[in-house]
């Protein structure tokens, strides 16, 4: 992880409520930074607060109060987020769009040229055939798709990676390519702030790993610590650990 003095991405004290009056906290005092060179792994339930929290950074959803910023910079400001590529858990551009439209489409929002000369490279790395270029996303799989999507934005090079779940959809040989995409990445500086479900993933890709349990985060730190923490042998003893704790102050 680099020890650049400026984080990625800083959240602050990030609450986000919702309803008529209001009252429903989907995010309570959210507080975080990834770091340029750093993979942080955002683990929750379903419903803990991980989408909320990403919408909120790339302003599709306005938090109630806090703070968020990308390289320093206002995350409301369209500038800020010209530094990064972002990937959703359900990635569904227009059916009738080819997938040589979308990455077309894909490089000009960049600012890139296109075709950009690591195309080819990119669908052979995530066991793509060239010929999906020529195919209405509507006609790929779940996993095909989303591995357009995943392609696109490795391309970007952007120096901040937002990914929500990935791996929604793939195969065992798909998570191991996008796997190795994503160590790539991390590797050449780029930070990644991916939400999962899978302690695997965490395993593999996270150098942190940020617990979100009813919109509080319950844990920030490295695998080790964690697991150190709440004297657990494995992350599954220790995710259980952290919810039955939260379920202790609620």
């Amino acid at each position: 992880m680099s020890d650049s003095p400026q984080p990625a991405l800083q959240a602050g004290e990030v609450h986000k409520n919702y309803g008529a009056s209001k009252g429903r906290a989907a995010l309570a005092g959210v507080s975080l930074e990834v770091h340029p060179g750093e993979c942080l792994a955002l683990l929750g339930m379903n419903g803990a607060g991980k989408t909320t929290l990403i919408k909120c950074l790339l302003d599709l959803a306005a938090p109630t109060s806090g703070t968020l910023s990308i390289f320093g910079q206002d995350h409301s400001r369209p500038l800020s987020r010209e530094q990064l590529a972002y990937v959703p858990e359900r990635f569904s551009p227009p059916g009738w769009l080819h997938a040589r439209d979308y990455f077309r489409l894909a490089a000009r929002l960049h600012g890139l040229p296109f075709p950009q000369l690591g195309l080819p490279g990119m669908l052979t790395e995530l066991d793509l055939e060239q010929s999906i270029l020529d195919r209405p996303i509507r006609e790929c799989s779940k996993g095909m798709a989303q591995k357009i999507g995943l392609a696109a934005a490795f391309l970007a090079r952007r120096r901040l990676l937002v990914l929500d779940e990935p791996m929604s959809g793939l195969d065992p040989l798909s998570r191991i390519r996008v796997r190795e995409q994503l160590r790539l990445q991390r590797d050449t500086g780029c930070a990644v702030l991916m939400s999962t479900h899978s302690l695997a993933d965490v395993q593999d890709l996270a150098d942190r790993v940020a617990i979100l349990h009813a919109g509080s985060l319950r844990f920030i730190g490295p695998v080790d610590e964690w697991l150190a923490r709440y004297d657990a042998s494995s992350m599954e003893e220790a995710y259980l650990a952290v919810v039955d704790a939260a379920k202790l102050t609620n």
